[in-house]
Formats: structure tokens, C-alpha cells, sequence
């Protein structure tokens, strides 16, 4: 059986207490490998490890050297890109056709954008006078923040992991990794890729486990951490807030979401029902930017949901390295059960089920992992627990509306502000819906569509701070200000 190690001061390592978990392919139900479970010390090593690694080698590097340093790593993943797409797709379940173009690319991409992004960030300095008229420089200058925790989610486990260890180490910073128990593997391949890189000791490492009473709350607990970052669950990052506020740690989160998208009347129809299938049922409706929530025009809305269900029925779903698969399972059995009982929420709260409502029927094959089906409803109001509630699994809501400040309305009435998406060929409409939109993205005719050099991040209860291009830079590091007379 497979083993995944802890990866601390560039070695791989057991746990002490030899105490391991099953990592189970979610395509398949079938025990892949044996986890090993990270105890206090173990992230007390691998916390100790990364701060030595900011006074050593890595800290004596210039900024040209740990550029090119990353731009090693993204060489190193790409060089192995076959082995990182296997590794991404057993634990995930997701199709080889999705990852392929978009988690391992990105992954490795994440490296090369946040080295040249801090190559070409400018320090701002200002000139100004004192009293004996020979006046003063001040100037700012970025330095390391110290030790990053890196809490990663299951979904998009590489892309979203190098999305905060590439700006990390661009800035200078040593982190310590904590990969969802659902997805260990890319996080622990990476370490190779690393020391093949000539990243020295301690600057990356990687701890396994669970959250509470876990690796997670050991590494977000521990002392010698100087910021946290986090995406997932909105519950979950509160618990990391409160950990952080020990020793006033600062944190960046990219939390939960109850996604809206808006057509309107005038929308190229085509457009819209492909990328709202896209937003709803991409990586099985586990994205964060997902739309839950479709509120269409009441003159387009028959026709829109009509076709929307036959475009959902139309989903494939099978052995994730079939490429004709584009629909994968949920990541566990855990996870199945909780969108289950929304599907079964949903009737109990009068919803018309238009598509799906079920589990499929798998061959023998596959009959053990935790497929669902691709789900459609209408019929709720707008209060229902479907509809106000993150579900994250492959389904949406959808709903008439007739007026453009009705929907403005109806899709801001959640407690949860990260994306949005409007259809419409109306360019007037489109500026002035986008701009009233509380979000932290809101894209227009399209999906899913990330300059990384823009700030990403979530309103209200989706999240704290934001990251992407400069916005990294700004929390994975510190500003000083340096005043010289003259």
C-alpha cells in the first residue's frame, strides 16, 4: 500500500506515533494509500524547520535568485506533469480532461506569475522638508512576514495550494502545508520537485492530518506561525480566526459562497446556457466561484431552464482518464451524504426536480464511489434552505424574475459576497448590474475567466483580504517605512 509521508526539512518522514488514515479514491470507494497523521510534534518539527530556513540559506538568497528558483519548481512540475495529473485525479475523482488543462497548468503557472509579479513591484518614497531646510527621504520597503500556514482545500488541491505557496516564496516567506485529508498527494509530490529545484531545506514543508485536534488546529495554534491562509468552509475559517487572534496573527480567507447568476432577456442564449452549465456543474459543483442560485428573466425562463436540463442530462460521467468523462464524483462518501440530504431537503421543501435528485446507477466498476446526479430544481422561494444555503455539490436553483433592481436585490440578499455572474448583451446593463453586485468577482458573458494579476477575494461572509498579482504581496509581507535625513 501506497504510503504519504510528512515531507519536513526536505525529507520525508514518518509520524511518531505511527498513526495513519485510509485515503480513498473517490471514483472507486477503494482504500489507494495510507496516510500518515501528523501529531504535535511533527508540526512542531516542521514549524521549527521553516524557521531556520528564513535565517539560513533561503533569507541570504536576492530576489533574482529565489525568482529563479520558482521558476525551477513550475519547470519541475511540468516535467512531471503526468505523474501530478494521476496523483490530482485519484484523489480527487475529477476527469483527466478538466485537470489537464486547468489544475496542474495552473498549478505549475502559479510559481512563474508571483515571481515576475514581485520582479516589477515598485516601492513608493516621498520627499518632504524639515525645519533646517535640508529635507528627508522616506521610503518603503517589503521584507518576509516569517512562517506562512498554507490550510488547503479538497477541490482544487494543487492549484489552489501553489496559488499561496507561490506568492509565499516569492516574497521570501518559509511555509509549512497542510493539504486536506481528502487530498494529500500533489502536496507531498511537490516536496520532490522542490529539493530537484534546489529549494533549501525547510522552506517548504508538509504536514498531514485532520482539523481539530489535528494537524490543522496544532499548526493554526502554534506560536512560531506568523500568518495563516485558508480557503474553505466559512465555519472552519472562523475557528481559524480565533486560533489566529493568539498572538494577533493576521489571516487571509477565501470562504464559502452561495453564488447568483443573472440572465437577462437579452443574453445570447447560447452563451449563457453553456457557461451557466459550466458554473453549475464544473468539478461536480465543487468550486467555490460556483453558481447555486440562476435567476433568469421571466419572458426567457422556460425556454432557458429546458434547455439547461437537457445539457445537465447530457453530462457523462465515468473512470476519470476516460476523456470523454466530464463529470466526475463528489470527493467522499462523507461529503455524498450531505448533498444527498439537500436533494432530499429539497422536496421536502416543495421544489420541482427538473433534473436529476438521485445516486446513479455505476457499473460494478465504479459502483463504490461517491457519484450523484447532476440536479436541477425550481419552484422555491427565495428563503428556502436549497436556495440559501452552500450546498457544493452539482446542482442549482433556478427562478423567474421580471425587473433589473428586483434581481439586484434578490441575488445580494445572502450573507455570503464571492462571485457572481451576469448574462446580458446590453453593455449599458451589464456596467451598471456589475457595479451594484456585492462580490468580490463578478464576470459578465462569462465564467471562470482569471487575470491573476487581479485582486481575488470575498465579500460579507466569503472571506478576508484578498490575493492575486500585488494583493499577495501586500499580506505575505510586511511594509516598512525607512526615513533618511539628509
Amino acid at each position: 500500500m501506497r504510503q504519504v509521508r510528512h515531507f519536513i526539512d526536505a525529507e520525508y518522514v514518518d509520524s511518531a506515533s505511527g498513526t495513519t488514515f485510509d485515503k480513498v479514491a473517490p471514483a472507486t470507494g477503494a482504500v489507494v494509500a495510507h496516510v500518515h497523521e501528523a501529531g504535535r510534534d511533527e508540526v512542531d518539527r516542521a514549524v521549527r524547520s521553516a524557521r531556520r530556513a528564513l535565517g539560513g540559506e533561503w533569507g541570504q538568497l536576492s530576489l533574482e535568485q529565489r525568482c529563479e528558483c520558482l521558476y525551477r519548481v513550475a519547470h519541475g512540475i511540468n516535467a512531471r506533469f503526468d505523474e501530478f495529473l494521476a496523483a490530482e485525479c485519484e484523489d480527487t475523482g475529477k476527469p483527466y480532461s478538466l485537470a489537464r488543462h486547468i489544475d496542474i497548468p495552473r498549478g505549475a503557472a502559479n510559481f512563474k506569475i508571483f515571481a515576475d509579479t514581485v520582479r516589477t513591484v515598485a516601492s513608493k518614497s516621498f520627499e518632504m522638508a524639515t525645519p533646517d531646510g535640508a529635507g528627508a527621504l522616506n521610503y518603503a520597503v517589503h521584507v518576509p512576514k516569517g512562517v506562512i500556514a498554507v490550510v488547503c482545500p479538497w477541490n482544487l488541491p494543487l492549484l489552489l495550494m501553489t496559488w499561496k505557496v507561490g506568492p509565499a516564496l516569492a516574497c521570501g516567506n518559509t511555509v509549512v502545508v497542510k493539504p486536506s485529508e481528502e487530498t494529500p498527494s500533489t502536496a507531498t509530490l511537490l516536496g520532490e520537485v522542490m529539493n530537484e529545484a534546489g529549494v533549501p531545506p525547510g522552506v517548504y514543508n508538509v504536514v498531514h492530518g485532520f482539523g481539530p485536534d489535528s494537524a490543522g488546529a496544532f499548526l493554526t495554534e502554534h506560536p512560531d506561525v506568523d500568518a495563516i491562509t485558508f480557503t474553505g468552509e466559512t465555519g472552519t475559517g472562523e475557528a481559524i480566526m480565533r486560533a489566529a487572534s493568539t498572538g494577533v496573527r493576521d489571516v487571509s480567507f477565501e470562504l464559502g459562497g452561495k453564488n447568483p447568476g443573472i440572465v437577462f432577456a437579452d443574453c445570447d442564449l447560447d452563451k449563457a446556457i453553456e457557461g451557466t452549465l459550466r458554473s453549475v456543474f464544473a468539478n461536480c459543483g465543487q468550486v467555490c466561484l460556483g453558481t447555486e442560485r440562476v435567476l433568469v428573466q421571466r419572458a426567457l425562463f422556460e425556454e432557458f431552464v429546458e434547455r439547461l436540463r437537457a445539457g445537465a442530462v447530457d453530462l457523462k460521467m465515468g473512470r476519470p482518464e476516460d476523456e470523454t468523462t466530464n463529470l466526475g464524483p463528489l470527493v467522499s462518501e462523507t461529503h455524498r451524504n450531505k448533498v444527498r440530504s439537500y436533494y432530499e431537503l429539497a422536496v421536502s421543501e416543495g421544489a420541482t426536480v427538473v433534473a436529476g435528485g438521485g445516486v446513479p446507477d455505476m457499473s460494478d466498476e465504479l459502483s463504490g464511489g461517491s457519484w450523484i446526479e447532476p440536479t436541477i430544481w425550481t419552484g422555491l422561494p427565495d428563503d428556502a434552505r436549497v436556495v440559501t444555503e452552500e450546498i457544493f455539490g452539482p446542482c442549482c436553483h433556478v427562478a423567474p424574475f421580471d425587473e433589473e433592481d428586483e434581481v439586484i436585490a434578490r441575488a445580494n440578499d445572502t450573507n455570503y459576497g464571492l462571485a457572481a455572474a451576469i448574462w446580458t448583451e446590453n453593455v449599458s446593463r451589464a456596467h451598471r448590474v456589475a457595479g451594484k453586485m456585492q462580490a468580490g468577482i463578478t464576470w459578465v458573458n462569462s465564467w471562470f475567466l482569471r487575470d491573476l494579476r487581479t485582486p481575488f477575494g470575498g465579500m460579507k461572509q466569503s472571506g478576508i483580504g484578498r490575493e492575486g498579482g500585488e494583493s499577495s504581496l501586500e499580506f505575505y509581507t510586511e511594509t516598512k517605512n525607512i526615513c533618511i535625513k539628509l
